[in-house]
């Protein structure tokens, strides 16, 4: 699908630059989501925040094999374009 984050680079603080299967490409800041804790309070280290992969089965980015946002999240935050309908009527909006 064409969300799928198929590459990412580390930018500074707990920023990436994200490629999607579709050519676009943009920055995600993950401050947020690491200010809501939980699953994401790991990654306030920010030595455990370098060390994400890009799943190429999945087409996301994770930490550890277990913390990983939605792509189609990601590609809205990285691109700017709005979210696919079907995640918006699933209630799924963007810093939900």
């Amino acid at each position: 699908m064409y969300y799928d984050a198929v590459s990412a680079e580390y930018l500074e603080n707990y920023k990436l630059k994200i490629w999607f299967a579709d050519g676009k490409s943009g920055i995600v800041d993950f401050t947020l989501y690491i200010r809501k804790g939980g699953i994401f309070g790991k990654l306030a280290d920010l030595e455990n925040f370098k060390r994400f992969t890009v799943n190429q089965e999945l087409g996301v980015i994770t930490w550890d094999g277990e913390i990983d946002i939605a792509p189609e999240t990601l590609y809205s935050e990285a691109t700017q374009e709005p979210l696919p309908q079907w995640v918006e009527k699933a209630g799924l909006k963007r810093g939900a």
